[in-house]
Formats: structure tokens, C-alpha cells, sequence
């Protein structure tokens, strides 16, 4: 109940908030409205005075004399019965066409409001970098078109260096594909031009070669990775997870790796975790982090994986879970943290190294547990690496 209450005032404020946000146009608005009618009522007084109190019948008159050739009894009895009986409805009919001419004037001024927001929407769509300024009294306008245009800018931009770093990315795949495959053309024609060359010496050149050929396949995955991550869409097939026992094979799958770099991989985290989501999905989300840790760990090191429950609070009405990956390496700096989640960033840029992929595998895990309602985020300090998954229990 309460947080029901707090909901409706919530929503009553910002209702409120909304609705005076206009205040100074429907004053604006109110005021010509009031003016019109104003001046409509001062007509009405005008031509009412006019029609009975006035001159006016006394000009009627004597033009009716002068230009149909009447006297005087006849021209007055025409005006009598003729226009100062229906003096009402000509007075009416005079004045309604003077409320609609007002009125169209007063339709006129409005749309020029809405021919601002049509020329700050074709800026829009013409990308101009210049800042939208529009009158005083659709100023709450203003300022949503302006936080618009710089969504609009900051993800063009981020488009943009998307873009250049897939570019880069491919260039130097083109590159590093040369050097494998140049190894492995060279030793199989060695092999080729001398059938009867020794067993240890094949056995060096065959060992050689299969590892070059493999290191090419890692290669030719990343083009596979980047051409389908630009045409794939997710979609979630839900179901009743066991999280520790999913955890729990990962690891067991990651054992030849973890052994030839002495690391080891601690689970803390109870036996009936359950969570609702895509399992292939969320395998693969925990398979890149788990794949990041150990490749950026240091030699002989633990890799923590915490599991943690959080229940529902009056704050937040559904629990959730946290996985937590944390491993001993290389301090990432706070400036790329900020741009770890970014399609084709990759931490060695220089390619010096074999760690790192595309550039993809976080990417991807940061949209997958955005669709499963999650967010992702990591934290570096002290030597110290921790990537957090929040996910919700349903």
C-alpha cells in the first residue's frame, strides 16, 4: 500500500510538473482568447448603439431616398420592417463574422508554434550541430528537442567510432591472417619438396604447422563473429535455470586452459540458485567474462566467482541475483572502463598478444542481460578485476 502511495504521488507530481511546464503559452493563450472576446462584445455594444441609438437609420434612410427614388414614408418603413426588426440578427450575423475573423487571427499567431517545432525537427533531421531555440513560452520544448539532438549526436557518434574500430579491427585481421598463412604454406611445402625427410624433424614441421593453421581458425572465427553480429537478432527463450550447476560446467570446460596457465577457478555460491532466462544466452554472457578473466589474469592465480541473493525490498519489489567474476591482473584504467562494453573495443588494440577476440564478446553480454531486465558493469583496482551480472530472480 505504500508503495502505492508513493506511486500516485510520484505520478502526481510529475503530471503537475508537466502540466505548469506550459504555463507562460496558456497564459498566452488565455489572454488572446480573452481579448478576443473582449472586443467581439465591444462590437456587439458598437453596432447595437449604432443600429438603435445612432445616426446610422438616419444614413440608411436618406440612401434608400437618394438611390431607389423613394419618399420618405416608404424608405423608412423598409428600414423599419427590413433592418430594424431583424436588427438582432444582422447585429448577430455581424458579429460572428467579426469572433471568426478575430478568431482566424488568433490561429494564425498559434501555429507559428507549431512551425517552430517544425523547423527545429528539420534541424533534426539535417543533423545541425546548432542548439534550438525557440520562443520563450515552448521553452519546455526546447530544452527535449535539445537533449534529443544530443542523443541523437552522441549516438551518431558512437556509431561513428563503432565503425572505426571495426574498420581498424578487420584491417588488422587482414594482416595477422598473411603471417599464419604464409607458416603454414611454407612448411607444407617444405613437406612436400622432401618426402624423405626425417620423422622428428616432419614431426617439428607438422606440430609447427597445425599451430599456425589453428591460430588461423581463431582468426577466421573473428571475421564469422563481426559479420554475424551485424546481421543476428536475439531472441530469448526463457526457463527455469540451475545457475550453480551451469557455473559449475563452465568451469569444468575452461580446465585445460586454466591448467597450462596455473590459474584456478573458486565457485562461491550455494547448490539451489535458480534464476529464470535464456540459458544458451546466459552461457554465453558468463563464457565471455570467464574467457576475459583468464586470459587477463597473471600466472598461478584464483578467479573468484561469487553468487549472491538479493531478496526484494519496498524499493525494489522483485529480487535479484548477482554473479560477480573477479581475478588478479592488469589494472584497467577508469577511462576504458567506461568504453568496455563497446562493439569492437578490444583491450590490446596493439595486437601484441593473442588474448582478445573481436572485440564482441562483452558487447554481446551487455545486450543479452539488458534483455533478461540485468545490467553488466565492471570494476578495476589494485590489481584487481571484478565484472558484475545483476540478474532478476523472475
Amino acid at each position: 500500500m505504500k508503495t502505492e502511495e508513493n506511486k500516485s504521488i510520484y505520478y502526481f507530481g510529475r503530471k503537475k510538473k508537466k502540466h505548469s511546464g506550459y504555463s507562460k503559452l496558456r497564459f498566452k493563450i488565455f489572454m488572446q482568447t480573452f481579448a478576443i472576446v473582449i472586443l467581439t462584445f465591444f462590437i456587439i455594444f458598437t453596432l447595437y448603439s449604432r443600429f438603435w441609438f445612432g445616426r446610422v437609420g438616419d444614413w440608411i434612410v436618406k440612401f434608400l431616398q437618394d438611390a431607389f427614388r423613394l419618399d420618405y414614408a416608404d424608405a423608412l418603413n423598409i428600414y423599419q420592417y427590413g433592418l430594424r426588426d431583424n436588427s438582432y440578427w444582422i447585429i448577430f450575423g455581424a458579429v460572428a463574422v467579426c469572433f471568426l475573423l478575430l478568431f482566424q487571427f488568433l490561429l494564425s499567431w498559434f501555429i507559428r508554434y507549431f512551425n517552430e517545432i517544425d523547423m527545429a525537427l528539420d534541424k533534426l533531421i539535417q543533423g545541425e550541430d546548432k542548439e534550438i531555440v525557440m520562443s520563450t513560452e515552448m521553452a519546455p520544448m526546447e530544452r527535449k528537442l535539445n537533449v534529443l539532438r544530443e542523443t541523437l549526436e552522441k549516438r551518431e557518434l558512437e556509431a561513428k567510432l563503432a565503425e572505426e574500430r571495426k574498420n581498424n579491427l578487420v584491417m588488422y585481421l587482414a594482416h595477422d591472417i598473411r603471417t599464419p598463412l604464409t607458416s603454414v604454406i611454407g612448411y607444407l611445402s617444405l613437406l612436400e619438396e622432401a618426402p624423405d625427410m626425417p620423422i622428428e624433424q616432419k614431426a617439428k614441421y607438422v606440430h609447427i604447422t597445425l599451430e599456425k593453421a589453428i591460430r588461423l581458425e581463431g582468426l577466421i572465427n573473428e571475421f564469422f563473429e563481426i559479420t554475424r553480429y551485424n546481421i543476428q537478432e536475439i531472441i530469448l527463450e526463457n526457463e527455469k535455470i540451475d545457475l550453480y550447476y551451469m557455473l559449475l560446467q563452465m568451469i569444468e570446460e575452461f580446465y585445460p586452459v586454466l591448467t597450462e596457465k596455473g590459474n584456478k577457478v573458486i565457485l562461491h555460491s550455494e547448490e539451489d540458485v535458480i534464476i529464470y532466462g535464456d540459458s544458451v544466452k546466459l552461457a554465453r554472457v558468463f563464457n565471455n567474462i570467464l574467457k576475459n578473466a583468464i586470459a587477463y589474469s597473471y600466472k598461478n592465480t584464483q578467479i573468484d566467482i561469487f553468487v549472491q541473493e538479493v531478496l526484494a525490498t519496498e524499493t525494489e519489489q522483485l529480487g535479484k541475483i548477482l554473479i560477480k567474476f573477479q581475478n588478479q591482473g592488469k589494472t584497467i584504467p577508469k577511462e576504458k572502463l567506461s568504453v568496455l562494453f563497446d562493439k569492437f573495443y578490444r583491450m590490446d588494440e596493439a595486437r601484441t598478444s593473442d588474448t582478445g577476440g573481436a572485440g564482441l564478446g562483452l558487447a554481446i553480454a551487455k545486450e543479452i542481460v539488458t534483455m533478461h531486465g540485468g545490467k553488466i558493469s565492471a570494476e578495476s583496482e589494485q590489481e584487481r578485476v571484478s565484472f558484475v551480472v545483476e540478474l532478476p530472480i523472475r
